[in-house]
């Protein structure tokens, strides 16, 4: 078999085979040593180690383990909890309080960690019991939690970024000015959609019942100061330095984490067993993306190597398409794979099949990588993986799937727009980057 076409049948063997539901991570090392053996012959084995030597030193990987476990802390603390407390209090007597308050508390959430599952299940036990005390309509209360836990992917520092960053080849702090704005506009898309149509139907968020609002505002300021103070500093460990240039982002994430750790222990509410548990957690997630990173590398290289890469370049490049309806081909391809997967095997494995194509047709790669990140955000709220769905299911058990999965359809139509505002004014990716 030719070696342009072994590339092209072990590519399509792996999207079948996770497809299936084999772990992702296995079956790209399997193929990569399969693939590799059957063309390049025992040389695939030492192309096995320098891949993997690769990414031990790589860097800006190892900052991955550091903003997990900054939001394993955040998350364990309860300090989240009471930032999310003060905002619903402070806005309690507008209609749609609680979905300003979700949405509000998720950006905040998002600019201290890039963590998608923790943040949907925080948002839903802070804000779910609320929500069907107060009568708010479950679709759009579903929607709100599961599309305000996306926005960690997106919004810096992300660890999605990180990854999609070697793999471009741009600096991940050039990745974390782009994904700036573009975040804060979903945030204002998301907080909007629900604010306007509590406006035409106060039945779908109606203001918070009098018994349950704070009877003085003194005590839900202190909660506000308490809530957000941590995040600032966190913002200015991590995020601030990151963007001004001071530090790369894996020094600002060991930085960030000491001071999160010591601002969730004065809290007092930590606990050998909940630092133990955010060990854990950030060990096995953090082994799970490398090991994902380090596998999709070799796989990257022997695709690459057998001609498969270019062949697909080639055919691409040379259908009679314009630069800008090549890019939304890709980017709708890159939605529709969102459906069945999530954002780690399109970042390691689709866009480098693409990259080739986008660097000939001349497009700036941070906007690409932008208009990337913001469609992977779909990978959370699409069916039938919609992991987000699963995490909101698990801690508000009372709510339907189908009800969930309703929501959360109304908000990716907000991304998809998202989407085309990108495409339209690529400023609000390259702009912050060029001043940076």
């Amino acid at each position: 078999m030719d070696h342009q076409i072994l590339g092209i049948v072990g590519l399509g063997v792996l999207l079948c085979a996770i497809f299936i539901g084999f772990p992702i991570a296995f079956t790209l090392g399997a193929l990569s040593i399969i693939m590799g053996f059957i063309a390049l012959g025992p040389v695939v084995f030492d192309l096995a180690i320098l891949q993997t030597l690769s990414v031990m030193q790589d860097s800006v990987l190892a900052s991955i383990p550091f903003f997990l476990f900054m939001g394993f802390l955040l998350e364990q603390s309860g300090i989240m909890e009471r930032l999310f407390g003060a905002i619903q209090q402070l806005f309690a007597g507008i209609r749609g309080s609680l979905y300003l308050a979700v949405i509000v508390t998720a950006t905040i959430f998002a600019a201290a960690t890039g963590i998608v599952g923790s943040s949907v299940v925080l948002l839903g036990v802070m804000a779910a019991p609320s929500m069907i005390k107060s009568g708010y309509d479950v679709r759009m209360s579903a929607g709100a939690i599961t599309a305000g836990g996306t926005l960690g992917i997106l919004i810096p520092p992300s660890v999605m970024l990180i990854v999609m960053g070697p793999v471009v080849g741009i600096p991940a702090t050039d990745l974390f000015a782009a994904a700036v704005l573009p975040g804060l506009l979903l945030a204002f898309l998301f907080a909007s959609w629900c604010m306007i149509r509590c406006w035409i139907n106060p039945a779908l968020g109606p203001a918070l019942p009098v018994e349950m609002r704070a009877k003085s505002l003194k005590p839900v300021l202190i909660d506000l100061m308490i809530g957000i103070a941590p995040v600032i500093v966190v913002l200015f460990a991590t995020l601030g330095v990151i963007l001004a240039g001071i530090a790369t982002p894996t020094d600002a994430g060991a930085v960030g984490c000491v001071a999160t750790f010591l601002l969730t222990t004065m809290s007092g509410r930590m606990t050998l067993v909940k630092i133990k548990n955010c060990v854990m957690q950030t060990l096995r997630v953090s082994s799970m993306i490398l090991l994902l990173v380090t596998t999709s590398n070799l796989f990257g290289s022997v695709f690459s190597r057998l001609g498969s890469a270019d062949l697909i370049a080639s055919f691409l490049t040379s259908l009679p398409l314009p630069p800008m309806v090549m890019l939304i081909l890709i980017l709708f391809l890159i939605f529709l794979l969102g459906w069945p997967l999530e954002w780690v095997p399109i970042v390691l494995i689709v866009v480098p099949i693409f990259l080739p194509i986008i660097k000939a047709a001349g497009i700036d790669l941070i906007w690409f990588s932008t208009l990337v990140a913001v469609t992977l955000q779909t990978a959370w709220l699409s069916p039938p993986v919609a992991l987000s769905a699963y995490f909101l299911k698990g801690v508000a058990p009372s709510w339907k799937i189908t009800d969930i999965y309703a929501g959360m359809s109304q908000f990716m139509v907000l991304q998809i727009i998202a989407v085309i505002l990108l495409l339209v004014f690529p400023q609000l990716a390259t702009w912050l980057p060029s001043v940076n």
